[in-house]
């Protein structure tokens, strides 16, 4: 069985030959540093894992680590950035935006392995309104995406996102604002809230549209701030499913697979999950590394509902555990979650000083998991 085929049926929450073993979104920081500038499909290929490549070209927005913002830029959405420090290992960058009808600024951060925001675009109620009326949105290069298909081939799998700063709506608010205050709004400006999510969401429908021929064979939704190690399931039954919905909805009438990311914040939530009509859920960090329940006591509640990707707790774990301790998580999860299928066994999160030894030993238990 191919690696294509072992993690489409677990996809599809079937049974493969044996448990699909691959990891979330290899960091270029990782690759740099300890496999010689590799790119992801060489490096799945150097540890024998079951490819997941990631295509992010036009889903990429604020995070960026470049301050070529040229490209976000419109005659109504002039995007220009001033580097306040240029260091790889701290830098900053202010970016001013300019429309028709005023100005907005925000900051970002960042160093080799990861990218934030020191200061958030909307600072004023009125501020959505700019967005709504000249926030560009990419069309995804249907080209590109198909060529890096077919050089895949039956190693792996394309994943894909949607876009924006993050791929969920409410997920996208909280990188536009403070989550604080994002979440007191929920209690104070309801409407104001709805607002704000569906003018994302009508960005994010635009985008889907383009994506028509795409040859991705999952996309990705949703993100850690829909967790509920972060907003209540209350907040998230009002404020993140009526738009997941929407999205999953749009992806599937094209033919996609979709895959939910809520870290591991699960715990409450499970049933809404399910409702949002997606076909996977990720990443099912253990409450070692953050999550609020273990993934077997996610599976206990979602049986065989749902495809299941993650559990393997990267920092505490891949990185930092014995030969023995990652061989012993490794079985259990196989026995505890992926015991009938439908699960592809992968890290909680991304990793970036993890042992190269530590992930041939990762991948050589997984191999030996055996249906």
């Amino acid at each position: 069985m191919t690696s294509k085929e072992r993690m489409i049926i677990a996809l599809e929450r079937g049974i493969p030959d044996r448990l699909p073993v691959t990891v979330h979104q290899w960091q270029r920081y990782h690759l740099e540093t300890y496999l010689g500038g590799m790119d992801e499909l060489e490096a799945f290929e150097y540890f024998g894992m079951d490819a997941a490549v990631q295509y992010v070209q036009e889903m990429e927005q604020f995070w960026l680590a470049n301050p070529d913002f040229s490209r976000f830029s419109t005659p109504t959405w002039r995007h220009e950035v001033e580097v306040l420090r240029n260091d790889p290992d701290d830098w900053e960058y202010k970016h001013t935006i300019t429309t028709p009808e005023g100005v907005l600024t925000y900051r970002t951060g960042g160093n080799r392995k990861t990218v934030w925001v020191t200061e958030y675009l909307i600072k004023h109620d009125e501020d959505i309104t700019l967005i709504k009326k000249y926030m560009p949105v990419q069309k995804l290069d249907v080209k590109a995406v198909n060529r890096l298909y077919d050089r895949i081939g039956d190693r792996g799998i394309l994943r894909g996102l949607i876009w924006g700063d993050q791929a969920g709506c409410w997920q996208h608010a909280a990188c536009l604002m403070d989550i604080g205050e994002l979440i007191l709004r929920t209690f104070d400006k309801p409407d104001w809230v709805h607002e704000l999510l569906s003018i994302l969401l009508e960005k994010k429908l635009q985008f889907i549209e383009t994506m028509k021929g795409a040859t991705f064979d999952l996309v990705e939704t949703g993100g850690g701030a829909a967790s509920s190690t972060l907003i209540s399931p209350k907040i998230h039954e009002e404020f993140c499913l009526p738009y997941d919905c929407k999205l999953h909805q749009a992806l599937h009438d094209l033919g996609f697979r979709v895959t939910y990311h809520t870290c591991g914040g699960t715990k409450g939530i499970e049933e809404y999950i399910i409702a949002n009509g997606t076909d996977a859920s990720e990443t099912l960090a253990p409450t070692s590394i953050g999550g609020n329940q273990e993934p077997w006591e996610f599976k206990e509640k979602v049986g065989r509902r749902l495809a299941l990707i993650g559990g393997m707790d990267q920092i505490n774990v891949l990185t930092h555990g014995t030969e023995e301790e990652i061989r012993t998580m490794v079985q259990t999860l196989f026995e505890k979650v992926g015991y009938e299928g439908g699960y592809i066994l992968s890290c909680a999160d991304h990793f970036f000083d993890t042992p190269l030894e530590n992930l041939r030993v990762y991948v050589e238990a997984a191999r030996e998991c055996v249906y």
